[in-house]
């Protein structure tokens, strides 16, 4: 009989609060409700920098770069060459991501296959682009000194998607171990 009381006492008070709540959280304005897989409504717009946005933070990071790196005269006159490709290397990068948005805007998921071909050329002209920016950066390197050398390095992870060290933290990767 006891274990009956406690019960509906436990039951009553559970069943009191949540109607306390309810009405508490109707007086108050309601928020929207986020989104969800079952109500796609609108969905949120992602910003995209501007071509201008890009412009600007492709100058900033091969400023950074020059800064950082300390030319001296000599290599001053091997630092053009190199500028040229990474300005160009770029233009070609906010080309193909132009393109890839709107191939995206059209609504249609492509299929597996293409997928993967689509990763494939991605590939394909990053490392094409990787090899000019290494052909265009070797008169310069063979010129630098240990000093600069170890900065270079530095100033290259910083671009890194996932930070300095290039390693993926995160709810999403696992705990930060060491």
């Amino acid at each position: 009989m006891k274990k009956t009381i406690i019960a509906a006492t436990a039951a009553a008070l559970i069943a009191g609060t949540a109607a306390s709540f309810a009405a508490s959280s109707t007086a108050q304005s309601p928020a929207p409700a986020p989104a969800t897989a079952a109500q796609p409504a609108e969905k949120a717009e992602r910003w995209h920098p501007t071509p201008a946005d890009q412009a600007a933070l492709t100058d900033a990071r091969i400023a950074a770069l020059k800064a950082g790196l300390k030319l001296t005269p000599d290599q001053e006159k091997l630092w053009p060459t190199l500028e040229t490709t990474l300005r160009d290397v770029a233009k070609d990068r906010q080309t193909r991501m132009a393109e890839w948005r709107k191939q995206r805007e059209t609504g249609q998921k492509p299929d597996e296959i293409a997928r993967l071909r689509f990763a494939a050329s991605a590939m394909s002209a990053r490392a094409a682009d990787l090899q000019k920016i290494a052909d265009a950066a070797d008169p310069l390197y063979k010129t630098l000194d240990e000093g600069q050398k170890h900065r270079l390095q530095i100033l290259l992870r910083q671009d890194m998607p996932h930070g300095p060290k290039g390693e993926h933290r995160g709810p999403e990767r696992g705990p930060q171990r060491g």
